[in-house]
């Protein structure tokens, strides 16, 4: 069975085909550029984006691959949570294929996608486990207890990780997205050259809180001349705090639900330290981290494709083709 997967939540656009029998067969992602002179995601653009290439890119793809139309049999988009004009193209896309060739749809959360990305590669198999989710636009802890079945343990009350890392990057004049780029800087900064706050880490919670940490590094800048060698210190010390603190919550998370096993997703847990520490640190409670390789890590449409086949299998169908729905605030639990 051939689950054709499209997703357009934010400023990637991409397309993939998994086979129920032998995996996935391509993953094509187009990724946005436009916005990096304005420091951010400018919603408007990113639609337009979208409209301009989701066509092209499924005919490349299909041309590419010789595949036809006749060949799919499911069709899985992301109707959220993500950016609503965005969202929207990609649902119109696929709901018009699916009425036109007379296949099922099926509407994808893109948070329960990115938590299934490990099992799309088979790094984990089964179930019960806990997500940490840390993304541009979440950071949740999640007790997944099977497919569909699902707690929230805790989340972000302000900024997201990855929004954190962003944000901070911009501060240091690193061009947006700035996350990976902080990371690298850091690499070159001295351990405990500054100090940064730990939010909520002793709260009896397993809440987070990084809008503090941004604003830290904020006034620290605001005192100092540029210098390369502090700003790598800096971004050392942001580092640090920001894993300091999703690690720790991480260990909480298994002190309180009594599990071994921590599946990282999202974009940011594509950072070498965080994967580093995360597992040197579960190891200690006879714990172990689980994660999907880095090109998996941001939005793609092959965890949209794959989580679709499973929802396919379980018969959670959009029948109604012709109502084109999206939910860009779309809670997972």
């Amino acid at each position: 069975m051939l689950t054709l997967g499209i997703e357009t939540s934010c400023d990637e656009t991409a397309v993939a085909i998994y086979d129920s029998d032998i995996g996935l067969i391509f993953d094509k992602i187009y990724s946005q550029s436009l916005h990096s002179k304005y420091g951010g995601v400018v919603p408007e653009l990113a639609s337009r984006d979208h409209l301009r290439k989701i066509i092209s890119l499924i005919r490349i793809s299909f041309l590419e691959y010789r595949l036809c139309f006749s060949d799919i049999d499911v069709i899985a988009y992301t109707a959220g949570p993500g950016l609503i004009g965005s969202l929207l193209v990609g649902a119109t896309i696929a709901c018009t294929l699916g009425f036109a060739l007379n296949l099922p749809v099926i509407p994808i959360n893109h948070l329960e996608a990115h938590i299934h990305t490990p099992m799309m590669e088979g790094v984990i198999t089964d179930y019960p486990f806990i997500s940490l989710l840390v993304s541009g636009g979440h950071t949740q802890l999640i007790y997944v207890k099977n497919f569909r079945d699902y707690e929230l343990l805790g989340q972000s009350i302000d900024d997201a990780a990855g929004e954190a890392f962003d944000k901070v990057a911009k501060l240091l004049g690193l061009q947006y997205p700035g996350g990976k780029l902080l990371s690298d800087m850091a690499r070159h900064g001295k351990l405990n050259k500054f100090i940064f706050p730990r939010p909520m880490l002793n709260k009896d919670n397993l809440n987070f809180s990084f809008s503090g940490i941004k604003t830290f590094a904020l006034n620290i800048l605001k005192n100092i001349k540029y210098n390369i060698e502090l700003y790598a210190d800096i971004a050392r010390a942001f580092e640090d705090a920001m894993i300091d603190v999703l690690v720790n919550k991480c260990i909480s998370a298994i002190k309180k639900t009594g599990l071994k096993r921590v599946v990282l997703v999202g974009g940011v847990s594509a950072n070498d330290v965080l994967r580093d520490k995360l597992s040197t640190s579960l190891k200690l409670y006879d714990g172990k981290a689980f994660y999907s390789s880095k090109n998996f890590c941001t939005d793609n449409a092959a965890m949209i494709a794959y989580t679709g086949m499973i929802h396919f299998f379980n018969k959670n169908i959009h029948d109604n083709k012709l109502n084109i729905k999206v939910y860009p605030r779309w809670s997972l639990v």
